[in-house]
């Protein structure tokens, strides 16, 4: 025979009593009661476009100037900007915003070079990186076709989480990703309170979906969170000529 102790039988008592409650009709209930009214969310005009940017939102690049960026030396943006389009320098070092971010909502299209080499294999091939608060690289990588460490495909946070899905296109085909990211909290100590979340959409598939973020990206080791309030958006200088164009954010 099983014996049944009495805290069991107690809490198995509360909480169906508790359902109870919770399932009996409230006669003083209208269905205005559960009605909120304010504060009325913001008007926002979507864009045409899926893509284009909503009116709420910072255009980061309009396909003319890189007036809204800097090189991380400080110094100007040296990235051609041709075609409505930029694309990485070689050597001339990542880029990042003027500006800086707290929570938002990013979307940036890029496409890898159209013409691979034999020997460009893995993360040798239209490699970059976008940079949430110059922190969190969600991966840029040319993986059609092209077999590299799942947690450093495109659209992972580097080393850390990996995508649900490959959705990249053939070279030299436009992509984007939309990326949603809220910002780690702190206390006055600088103790961490909540990690960093990031959801990405690669070409319309989810390929993360709100997962926390261990600490800023390490190519070797473990991350490690310090405090901060802000960062820009920085793109990097992988040494392959990456294409960008039409990016915009929406601080939330």
């Amino acid at each position: 025979m099983t014996r049944i102790h009495k805290p069991v039988l107690f809490i198995a008592a509360l909480t169906l009593g508790v359902g109870a409650a919770f399932a009996q009709p409230n006669p003083k209930a209208t269905p205005e009661s559960s009605e909120v009214w304010e504060p009325q969310p913001k008007i926002v005009t979507p864009g045409d476009k899926p893509s284009d940017a909503p009116s709420d939102a910072i255009v980061l690049f309009d396909g003319k100037n890189l007036d809204n960026w800097v090189s991380i030396d400080g110094g100007a943006a040296k990235w051609p900007v041709k075609d409505g389009a930029f694309t990485v320098l070689p050597g001339g070092k990542d880029i990042k915003t003027k500006k800086e971010f707290g929570d938002f909502q990013l979307h940036v299209e890029w496409h890898s070079p159209a013409e691979v080499k034999p020997e460009q294999t893995s993360q040798g091939r239209g490699n970059s990186g976008i940079f949430l608060q110059e922190r969190y690289e969600v991966q840029v990588l040319d993986n059609y076709n092209n077999k590299t460490y799942a947690n450093g495909q495109a659209s992972a946070i580097y080393k850390q989480h990996i995508p649900m899905a490959n959705a990249c296109k053939k070279p030299g085909e436009w992509q984007y990703y939309d990326i949603y990211f809220t910002a780690p909290r702190f206390d006055k100590d600088g103790r961490v309170l909540l990690p960093a979340y990031v959801t990405v959409v690669h070409n319309g598939v989810l390929s993360l979906n709100h997962v926390a973020i261990w600490g800023p990206t390490e190519y070797i080791g473990w991350p490690v969170y310090k405090p901060y309030e802000t960062g820009s958006i920085r793109l990097q200088d992988h040494g392959n000529p990456v294409a960008y164009r039409n990016i915009w954010i929406r601080e939330l």
